[in-house]
């Protein structure tokens, strides 16, 4: 079973994640941090990761860049996921390794989709 690494600082989202995607099957780990989410990619090695943007401390920018920096982490995907619809956030979310770029509300159909896209490529 795959497992899902979600780094979101709110509550409220991690809970609607988790319970989205064990619903789909996927095992979950949760973070509500950036500092802790690399640290749990690195201790865990999940299959992917969905990455809020806006955190307080390290910003999912930057935990992206220091995941995709980091050999033992880099080949995790790393799918962006924020409130935020606007080009030029998505262009710097991909050039700091993410893979994807999503914005809030998800249906939980295409979630699991882009999930099981981004882990077969």
């Amino acid at each position: 079973m795959a497992v899902i690494l979600i780094i979101d600082d709110s509550p409220t989202e991690l809970h609607l994640f988790q319970n989205m995607l064990e619903k789909s099957g996927f095992d979950t780990l949760l973070a509500d941090s950036g500092e802790d989410g690399i640290r749990q990619a690195q201790n865990a090695h999940p299959d992917c990761i969905l990455m809020d943007v806006v955190m307080p401390g390290m910003n999912g920018f930057q935990a992206t860049r220091k995941l995709t920096q980091d050999p033992g982490t880099r080949d995790i995907p790393v799918i962006m996921i924020t409130t935020k619809d606007q080009e030029t956030d998505k262009i710097w979310g991909m050039r700091q390794g993410a893979v994807e770029y999503l914005v809030k509300p998800l249906a939980p159909k295409d979630l699991v989709s882009k999930i099981n896209a981004v882990m077969a490529a």
